[in-house]
């Protein structure tokens, strides 16, 4: 069986994390999830431009466009997360860089994230 390692990879003991296959799954799932939840949106996004205000909060208080925009907030966060993550991985080289940014790309994509959602669900729910 050949191998396609380098004699130094192999001396260093250097290989695969076995997470990468996950990562990528992970972002096939949501990329595919947001094909159907963008052509939602843009509709959304139509409909509401002929609104007023409570038409606009009269039609995202109807419990499947306020589900349709949940999973459209979640789903755009995951994936952005997940790409920055990825450059983030294979292009910072500095460890520290990397640990940084890996963290406040986690925190700043996790805040905008529910920070939409919660918004979203406020004005549905009647808090507006």
């Amino acid at each position: 069986m050949s191998s396609f390692r380098t004699p130094l990879s192999r001396a260093k003991g250097l290989g695969s994390a076995k997470h990468g296959v996950g990562h990528w799954i992970g972002e096939r799932v949501s990329a595919a999830a947001l094909i159907p939840l963008t052509l939602w949106a843009v509709y959304a996004v139509i409909r509401l431009a002929a609104l007023d205000y409570y038409g606009a909060v009269a039609w995202i208080s109807t419990p499947l466009n306020m589900t349709l925009m949940v999973l459209t907030l979640a789903f755009s966060f995951w994936h952005m997360h997940a790409g920055l993550r990825v450059v983030v991985e294979d292009y910072i080289h500095k460890t520290l860089s990397k640990a940084a940014l890996l963290l406040l790309n986690f925190f700043v994509c996790g805040l905008a994230g529910a920070l939409a959602v919660f918004s979203v669900l406020k004005v549905a729910l009647g808090g507006a």
